[in-house]
This record gives C-alpha cells, sequence and structure tokens, in this order.
C-alpha cells in the first residue's frame, strides 16, 4: 500500500548524495511552512548498492519506491562499474529498470533561460525562451525489435525498428495538451513524417487529440527544422511534443541553450500522478567531495515533484522563483561563472541561498 506523503530518496553514486543534501534542506523548509506533512526514506542505488548489495536495485530499494507517492533520484553509474555486462550497470539495472517498472510514459524537461548563461547571442533570446519539452519514454525505435543480420553478400548488418501505436501517441499527446493549457497555450509536434510511416501515424493522432483541445493552437514541425529553429529563434515555443528518440536529443539540445545541465531537472512521469525526479547531468567524476557541484538541477527535480505528483503548485513555485531570485543576483556555482561581477559559492552554499530567497519571498 502506498504512503500518501512518502518519498524515496536515492542520491546514488558520484555528486548525487551532494546535491541531493541539499534539495533535503529545501524539502525541509518548504516541508514545515505549509505542513505538508511529507515524509522521506533514503535508500542505496546504483554502483553504491552494487558495493552494498550486488545488485544496482536492491529489494529493499525497489520496495520503498512501490510504498512511495514518488521517487526524488539523484545520479548513478562511474567507470568503476563499466565493466558489468550492460544488463548488471547502474544506469540500465536501477534507472531504466524503474523506468519500466513503474510504466513512466512521460518525460518532462522544462528549460528557462537567462540572457547571461544562454551561450545564444542576447538577439536570439532577446523575447525570453520558457521551454517544456515532452518526450514520449516508452516506445518508439529504442523499445523497437532490434537484432543483427546478413546480407546476400555476408556483410554483416544491424536494425532497429521505429514503432508506434495510436494509443502510445494518444497518451503522450494528451500529456502535453494539458501542460500546454496551463502556460501559453501552444503544442509544437515534432515528427519526420515526410519519410516515416511511423511518423505519419504520429502526426494523424497528435492531430485527433488536439481536437479535445480546441483551446491550444497546435503545429507540426520536422525535427531537422526545430533543431535549427531552437539555434535561431526559440522564444516562439512552449511545448515541445516529441516521440522518444527524438525527445532524447532535442532535450539535450534544450539543455544547451540555458548554459549548463547543472540547471535542469527531469521529470519522468507514470499513471496517477506517480514519477522519478532527477537532475538532467550525470554523476560528474571529477567534482565528488569538492563542494563545487551545482544542486540547482536538483532542487529544481524537488519542485517537479511537489507540482506533478503532490500537486502543490504553491510550493513548487516558492522554489522555482527562488532559484530565478538567486540566479539574478548573480551567484554561480564553478560550471555557470564566467564574471568577476559574479557571486562564486560552493554545492552547500548554493542550497543556503536558495533558502534564505525562500524565507524572503514568504
Amino acid at each position: 500500500m502506498k504512503n500518501k506523503n512518502l518519498i524515496a530518496v536515492l542520491p546514488g553514486d558520484g555528486i548525487g548524495p551532494e546535491v541531493m543534501k541539499e534539495a533535503l534542506k529545501v524539502l525541509n523548509f518548504v516541508n514545515n511552512h505549509y505542513h505538508l506533512n511529507i515524509e522521506t526514506k533514503v535508500s542505496e542505488v546504483g554502483g553504491q548498492a552494487i558495493d552494498l548489495y550486488g545488485e544496482a536495485l536492491p529489494d529493499k530499494t525497489l520496495e520503498l519506491c512501490q510504498k512511495s507517492k514518488a521517487i526524488l533520484f539523484g545520479s548513478v553509474g562511474g567507470s568503476k562499474w563499466d565493466k558489468l555486462p550492460p544488463e548488471k550497470r547502474p544506469e540500465r539495472a536501477s534507472l531504466l529498470f524503474l523506468r519500466k517498472h513503474f510504466n513512466l510514459f512521460a518525460n518532462l524537461r522544462p528549460c528557462k533561460v537567462l540572457k547571461d548563461l544562454s551561450p545564444l547571442k542576447e538577439e536570439r533570446i532577446q523575447n525570453g525562451v520558457d521551454l517544456m519539452c515532452v518526450r514520449e519514454l516508452t516506445g518508439g525505435l529504442y523499445f523497437g525489435e532490434k537484432g543483427k543480420k546478413f546480407n546476400k553478400h555476408g556483410e554483416k548488418g544491424a536494425f532497429d525498428t521505429l514503432n508506434y501505436f495510436e494509443k502510445e501517441v494518444q497518451r503522450i499527446a494528451t500529456l502535453a495538451f494539458k501542460l500546454a493549457r496551463k502556460r501559453k497555450k501552444k503544442v509544437t509536434s515534432i515528427d519526420k513524417a515526410n519519410v516515416l510511416t511511423s511518423m505519419v501515424l504520429w502526426r494523424e493522432t497528435v492531430k485527433k487529440v488536439s481536437k479535445n483541445f480546441e483551446d491550444v493552437s497546435l503545429e507540426h514541425i520536422y525535427v531537422d527544422n526545430m533543431s535549427m529553429q531552437l539555434m535561431l529563434n526559440p522564444s516562439p515555443y512552449d511545448v515541445l511534443l516529441c516521440p522518444n528518440s527524438f525527445g532524447d536529443i532535442l532535450s539535450d539540445q534544450c539543455a544547451g541553450l540555458s548554459g549548463s545541465l547543472g540547471l535542469l531537472p527531469s521529470a519522468s512521469l507514470g499513471e496517477n500522478n506517480f514519477g522519478l525526479y532527477e537532475p538532467a547531468g550525470g554523476i560528474a567524476p571529477d567534482l565528488v567531495g569538492k563542494n563545487k557541484a551545482n544542486p540547482l538541477a536538483q532542487i529544481h527535480s524537488l519542485s517537479l515533484l511537489l507540482r506533478y505528483s503532490f500537486e502543490n503548485d504553491k510550493a513548487a513555485s516558492l522554489i522555482e522563483k527562488a532559484i530565478d531570485k538567486v540566479l539574478e543576483k548573480g551567484i554561480r556555482t564553478r560550471d555557470l561563472f564566467t564574471s568577476k561581477t559574479q557571486t562564486l559559492v560552493g554545492t552547500k552554499e548554493m542550497g543556503d541561498e536558495v533558502v534564505k530567497e525562500m524565507e524572503k519571498l514568504c
């Protein structure tokens, strides 16, 4: 039986435990301020769990996740475990397993760009950039039939199959339109319908779903053109609705717009508001134990958890506004530091600054 107030906290490897500590510091504040009665329980996952229990996702960790309202995930992996068989490595055996086990079909990656952080020229983003990349997570090229084969000349080859069914597209499209209703009421559906039959189905199905959301505008764009537009003029876009493989690529391109993976959160959602929330970056082994990692992506992931799994927009907005205030003041961790006019802080200090801003906003 699920505990409606319980969050499974899985810090993981590398900088995971350090940035998770700052996210829990922020959670403690909103939990007390809004009287949320949220409980947290920490468990091992990834390489850390392999060293302790011989597997990346021990039974006790999976049981905790099954009892919880949501999962706050850190980062997993590292060269120490690269020699293990692919199915035993931390990423595949824990993160990908959890996505599949809980049928987390939608990945959300918000991207809000500050002018002084983006690598793009200011004139390209002068109208602001606030995107939500919605990626279908359980179908498409990554999950279709695959294998090796030989042609008539005996030459070795391989294949991966791009499959989609109407219900898969309907599910992710419906979510994208619902999100757009709360934003700028615009969905841009990305496909390659000019050359791929599966993408013809994608486009046709998205059109059908759009008829249930007449207050939301819909446009279709080929993935190669979308990639170009993100570099030339990203401001007009709102919700990007992406098939799995295209979303994988474009969401990282959106990350590049912001200036650092250390800023971007990620939410993987299933049915009944259950979700797994994680930073978009990795384990950053060169930063471990040095108080240099950027905790903002992990903190922002917490805000997404509160918004989507706990349906608490007030608490989520407070965290997001505090993050914006900190960055507007020029407070930076090493990955964002570009000028002597800015204030360079460490991991712990950045978490403290976010809490300070929340206190002021309250």
